[in-house]
């Protein structure tokens, strides 16, 4: 059988009007709010404790990753690994600079930007192609080949770039 219209069921009642209301002798009979509010110190100290713990754990999950790499990584991916992030610095500061001082000569933008994010891809391509826990996907390709290969790219890379300067 549904509850009537005037009488809601248990279900129904939201949890705050469940608690028994406090009365105080200077009301006489006029029922107040409810006095169970959390402290805003208790609700703050909570959630400033879990964004510490999540830092920390984020802190132990990037010097476990850094340890790791440091201990595993082979001196020639670390090499390369070094020219990449230069590569990403000397792109961002192109573009920078490009950002604030204006792109009049824009060809020598372009060139220059190409230049560094297609070194970047090579490097990349490299990278992967000598790293060592790669080989099963590699084993037709040395690495002195894949320096070649890498060698040639380059310098066509490099022409067009500076021939698209002028």
């Amino acid at each position: 059988m549904a509850p009537k219209k005037g009488n809601p069921s248990p279900a129904a009642i939201p949890p705050s009007s469940t608690k028994a209301q406090h009365i105080t002798p200077s009301s006489a009979g006029q029922p107040t709010k409810p006095q169970n509010k959390p402290s805003s110190t208790a609700t703050s100290s909570a959630s400033t404790s879990s964004s510490i713990r999540n830092a920390q754990d984020a802190q132990q999950i990037a010097v476990g990753m850094w340890n790791n790499y440091v201990d595993k990584t082979p001196q020639r991916v670390k090499l390369l690994d070094a020219f990449m992030v230069f590569l990403l610095v000397v792109g961002v500061l192109q573009f920078v600079y490009c950002v604030i001082a204006g792109n009049y000569p824009f060809n020598a933008f372009l060139s220059g930007f190409s230049a560094t994010v297609g070194q970047f891809v090579l490097t990349a391509s490299l990278r992967i192609q000598t790293n060592p826990e790669n080989k099963a996907d590699f084993e037709s390709i040395s690495h002195e080949r894949a320096f070649a290969d890498f060698v040639f790219g380059s310098m066509i890379l490099h022409f067009f770039c500076v021939n698209f300067i002028n």
